[in-house]
């Protein structure tokens, strides 16, 4: 559910982006609404939102909350101040390949890879089988970032839809695929007895 999260943000950006540029009056404030700009600024506000929403409740955020949100403030915030939407075309493959960074370290440096970590609590897999789910995950941050920066920089008329629709379909693939892998090795809690 956490993963599905992050796509709020980037479902309201979307749709601001979408919208017929317009001007719209808020509280006697006059605000230009659609296109890259102004959907960078909600794309900032519901980032904080979401975000400041689950730190209230969670009491922390998760390191890939931390990263999602820091890229989402400094590529978002640079596109605004410098009125470039190049900058934000940056934000997913720098945030995927940080993610394909941080699962190929924890696998050559730690203990025990990142996946392990993340899912060891619900699911018993060799030390082959983690490395390899671990590398799973290494070579889809790396597809997700190599896919959005072609499209970014190949194919700009499409680069927000594919943003929103491609990325969010890779994940639910990815996810999928990986249910499959997982499925077979869930811990399962025995019943209680009757006695």
């Amino acid at each position: 559910m956490k993963q599905f999260i992050d796509f709020i943000p980037l479902l309201l950006f979307f749709a601001v982006y979408k919208l017929e540029p317009r001007i719209v009056e808020i509280a006697g404030h006059k605000f230009a609404l659609g296109g890259i700009f102004s959907a960078t600024a909600v794309l900032i506000l519901s980032s904080l939102l979401v975000y400041g929403a689950l730190l209230v409740k969670q009491r922390r955020l998760d390191k890939s909350q931390l990263i999602t949100l820091a890229a989402c403030l400094v590529f978002g915030g640079l596109t605004l101040a410098f009125h470039s939407e190049t900058v934000l075309k940056w934000k997913a493959p720098v945030v995927n390949a940080l993610f394909a960074l941080a699962f190929a370290g924890s696998q050559l440096f730690g203990d025990k890879p990142l996946v392990q970590r993340l899912m060891g609590h619900v699911v018993e897999l060799s030390a082959a089988q983690w490395a390899r789910l671990n590398a799973a995950w290494v070579a889809f941050f790396l597809v997700c970032g190599g896919a959005n920066l072609f499209v970014a920089f190949t194919f700009p008329a499409i680069w927000v839809d594919f943003k929103v629709f491609g990325s969010l379909g890779l994940t639910l693939l990815f996810m999928i695929g990986q249910s499959f892998y997982l499925v077979r090795h869930m811990q399962t809690t025995p019943a209680p007895s009757k006695e």
